[in-house]
């Protein structure tokens, strides 16, 4: 059976570079290999077939050979279709696939050992609106991981310090090759650190940290919303064998108000009134964050109807003017009626009967029934 060409092995054009190569390689390998594929011969040859033709295709000379004569110009340097020791890297190569396969890092490009950063941490801050659009300044206790002091966070005992690990080197990792395949894993012996102490610290067991809580004094400025972050820079926890510290994060969350409803800048509230100031009209007083203020409602004002008053919304965070402040009227239906009441009302309804002027809106309604039963 004959080979086919390396270039459409590899679905690459035949000027191209060794980048291209490199990269088209990486995809077939990361598709075919076994590990993916569990006892599937197809996706096996497919396998052996790529890295056959990267072998050829990443060596200068044998390119060059293959350019010109064909498979007849490699296929002795092959030694009858095995995979050769010269050209490819593939100690490299495969580090960058079982890379993508594990997750991990490249040994040689410096490890999992040495100084890491601490991490981030989270707060959730409640506020009630009032604090949210004026601003405020907070206290909060967090419990995070701090450099342990009696050994400075190094997790040796004082008068020691940790050594280099002679497993991996104080690379953190260990590489195991067997052929051409290279598999990088944590070390065992130092499981990544890449250093072992043979003297642990008393206070933090050779961690290099202690749990703690620490209060911490948060200003929040105003106009923020839900979902808002404040960033505490250095506040997080402490990093590893002198990392840098990680920073805390404070998540704003506003909680519910029992008069108005927020919507950005905008807020909303609703207004009760009773059908005999709707009716003739007249002056509300109504709540705004900075106090009262009158609200006019004219003669005939029907529920639903939305009075906005300007600049008394919030002032957002990121700048800009004030939001508005949008009140909407909902018409109350008197109950708990006197005798007395219900007499006014039996008497104020047979003045309406027959003049449909008073309910512009309930007679244009009926008129709509009448309409839609007749089409029927």
């Amino acid at each position: 059976m004959s080979k086919r060409d390396y270039y459409e092995v590899l679905g690459v054009e035949r000027g191209s570079s060794e980048a291209d190569l490199k990269k088209a390689y990486r995809r077939l390998a990361m598709k075919y290999h076994p590990d993916r594929n569990p006892g599937d011969k197809a996706s096996e040859e497919a396998f052996k077939e790529a890295n056959e033709a990267y072998e050829v295709l990443s060596d200068a000379s044998k390119r060059a050979a293959y350019d010109q004569y064909g498979h007849a110009g490699v296929d002795q340097g092959m030694g009858g279709g095995g995979f050769g020791g010269g050209g490819a890297n593939f100690s490299d190569i495969f580090g960058d696939v079982f890379s993508d396969f594990f997750g991990g890092g490249r040994a040689g490009g410096g490890g999992r050992g040495g100084a890491q950063r601490g991490s981030d941490l989270r707060y959730t801050l409640e506020l009630n609106l009032e604090e949210a659009v004026r601003g405020t300044t907070v206290s909060i206790r967090v419990p995070t991981l701090v450099n342990c002091k009696p050994c400075d966070g190094s997790g040796a005992k004082k008068g020691s310090s940790p050594v280099t690990c002679p497993t991996c080197g104080g690379i953190g990792q260990v590489r195991m090759q067997q052929g051409f395949f290279s598999v990088q894993q944590t070390c065992p012996r130092c499981h990544g650190n890449g250093k072992i102490i043979s003297d642990p610290c008393d206070s933090c067991h050779g961690e290099g940290r202690v749990e703690e809580s620490k209060t911490l004094s948060v200003k929040v400025p105003p106009g923020v919303d839900t979902g808002d972050r404040i960033r505490l820079s250095g506040e997080g926890e402490a990093g590893t064998q002198g990392g840098p510290t990680g920073d805390l994060y404070v998540v704003i969350n506003v909680r519910e108000h029992a008069i108005f409803q927020r919507d950005g800048k905008h807020l909303y509230c609703e207004v009760p009134i009773s059908f005999t100031d709707a009716a003739l009209g007249g002056e509300l007083e109504v709540p705004t964050l900075d106090g009262r203020v009158k609200l006019k409602i004219p003669e005939g004002t029907q529920t639903g109807k939305q009075f906005r008053l300007r600049g008394k919304g919030v002032a957002p965070v990121r700048g800009g003017g004030a939001g508005d402040l949008m009140c909407r009227v909902a018409v109350e239906t008197p109950v708990n009626l006197g005798r007395r009441q219900r007499e006014l009302l039996e008497e104020f309804r047979a003045s309406l009967e027959g003049d449909s002027s008073h309910s512009p809106k309930a007679s244009g309604w009926f008129e709509g029934v009448k309409r839609f039963f007749g089409d029927l």
